[in-house]
């Protein structure tokens, strides 16, 4: 009896050291393009907005960016973009707002999409499937765009609005 139970260790043992040999960069491709596939469109801006923004350089440079998210082949080219994104962030984030646009809630929104620029790129740093956090970033981009929308569009006076902020 011991015999063979020193025998079926002896093979359970070798049978789970073999190597398997994967080509890595094979399921890295196939899992990038599942990763891609019905990924959420970006909102539109109303054309009221769309005047403001227009001017507005450092957002455009964003808006470009992010534009590629959904043109981009390969998890390295997003890799890039993702760095992209963040530097294009930094820069909108510390230039200069267009009068109707420098409020809490925008600055708000765009901190949320710096959040979810940042989880992808540390699920793409480490190694993770990086669906869930592009999707969340995707959504925060149009949160934010859809906060355009509301500012130009609301039709309070300014003065119950700056009430509401002291």
């Amino acid at each position: 009896m011991s015999k063979i139970i020193f025998f079926l260790i002896i093979v359970t043992l070798v049978s789970s050291c073999k190597d398997t040999v994967q080509d890595k960069s094979t399921i890295r491709e196939v899992r990038w393009e599942e990763t891609t596939d019905s990924l959420p469109q970006k909102t539109r801006v109303d054309a009221k907005a769309q005047t403001i923004i227009n001017d507005w350089l450092e957002y455009n440079a964003l808006d470009q960016s992010f534009d590629k998210i959904y043109t981009s082949e390969h998890i390295e080219d997003f890799q890039f973009l993702v760095d992209e994104l963040i530097e294009n962030q930094n820069k909108m984030e510390l230039g200069e707002y267009p009068e109707k646009f420098n409020i809490p809630q925008i600055k708000g929104r765009q901190k949320l999409f710096k959040t979810y620029v940042l989880k992808a790129k540390g699920d793409l740093e480490y190694q993770q499937n990086p669906r869930e956090s592009i999707i969340q970033m995707i959504t925060a981009y149009n949160d934010l765009r859809n906060q355009f929308n509301v500012v130009v569009n609301n039709t309070l006076p300014d003065e119950l609005l700056k009430n509401e902020e002291n």
